[in-house]
């Protein structure tokens, strides 16, 4: 029996739809904050933007459970004489999926509408016929005759741009749309806070409930928010690739496969101790687990906190993710739930002054 319930996804596809760019995800944490409030004993919030939630606050002993906020997006890089936007990445936006797209343009007057436009099939002939989407050539028009009216619009050099995509369950059993990565792991902690509150669980430590920003250019939120806090454990939750869709190896990439439960993480920021009490955990609990290795770092908030405050045991629990950095993201309920549970119980299964060293 699945332990999201209607109200859980509700808030779910809210928060999704959305828009919580790299470095402006205030909307989106406010979405968070207010849906855990009923769950956490009090929160705070740094001056980037990361909120984190604090259950049985005051303990010597902090564990930290995290997700991060932010989603991939584009900058308003430079405006034409003849009205139409070139961009540049804020985070990892892949440029091949932009041509034809619907776009948001933040700004102070509000939404303005636009699209990725592309010559059409019809005049690419000979050389023409190889173009392909690059930053250089990706484009918006939001149907302005010159610079000028892109300007009286409120549209400027640096107003943050986001795809319109709206959340979707597909078949019944996937959760589609942008930002899955990672708001997914924002909603997964959140559902892991309010089981405990509806369960009336005591933790004899302060579990932290945290959702930072910035991870998408380089941990940033996280790299933040650990010397705040200090904690002494952090299991980081993020995506990562399903590599059983055509065009992915999974010989390359690693064999995750969506429906088969979350993934656990084997590199040198993860710490072992930690990653066997999650696999221990799963077994004795009967969640379903895969496995994957990443060489040097594993490009998660995880690398942010083991590192930091000299060492702190961090161990990765992955949602594996269908095309990665699209609009069209995709995550099993199944996997999803998996999430949930597993963390939940490995929680559980943490002692006051929990000492992980090897020896």
């Amino acid at each position: 029996m699945s332990v999201i319930t209607p109200k859980s996804e509700a808030f779910l596809k809210a928060y999704l739809n959305n828009a919580s760019p790299t470095g402006f995800e205030a909307p989106g944490q406010q979405l968070w904050l207010e849906y855990i409030k009923p769950f956490i004993d009090e929160w705070q919030l740094d001056n980037y933007g990361t909120v984190y939630g604090v259950i049985n606050p005051g303990q010597d002993y902090k564990v930290v459970i995290e997700g991060h906020a932010d989603e991939i997006s584009w900058f308003v890089h430079h405006i034409s004489d003849d009205g139409f936007i070139n961009v540049i990445r804020n985070g990892g936006s892949d440029h091949m999926i932009a041509p034809s797209k619907r776009v948001n343009i933040h700004t102070k007057k509000g939404i303005v509408r636009g699209v990725f436009g592309w010559p059409a099939i019809h005049t690419r002939h000979g050389e023409d016929a190889k173009l392909a989407p690059k930053i250089s050539n990706i484009f918006i028009d939001v149907g302005a005759e010159n610079k000028e009216e892109v300007l009286a619009m409120g549209v400027h050099v640096g107003c943050v741009i986001t795809y319109e995509d709206e959340m979707e369950i597909l078949n019944d059993r996937y959760y589609v749309g942008r930002a899955l990565d990672n708001r997914m792991g924002g909603f997964c902690i959140a559902e892991v806070a309010r089981l405990i509150k509806e369960n009336n669980v005591k933790l004899p430590y302060s579990l932290y409930v945290v959702n930072s920003v910035q991870e998408e250019v380089g941990l940033r939120g996280a790299e933040m928010i650990t010397q705040t806090i200090k904690p002494d454990v952090a299991i980081v939750t993020d995506v990562t690739h399903d590599t059983h869709t055509p065009l992915v190896s999974s010989k390359k990439l690693g064999d995750v496969k969506s429906g088969k439960g979350p993934s656990v993480t084997y590199a040198p920021a993860v710490h072992n101790k930690l990653l066997n009490l999650i696999i221990e955990t799963a077994e004795a609990k009967e969640i379903p687990i895969q496995r994957e290795a990443a060489s040097r770092r594993t490009g998660t908030d995880t690398d942010a906190f083991a590192y930091s405050n000299g060492g702190v045991p961090s161990a990765l629990i992955s949602l594996p993710l269908r095309y990665m950095h699209t609009t069209v993201e995709m995550s099993h309920k199944d996997d999803v739930d998996a999430v949930i549970r597993l963390i939940y119980e490995v929680l559980q299964r943490i002692e006051k002054n929990h000492n992980f060293k090897y020896f």
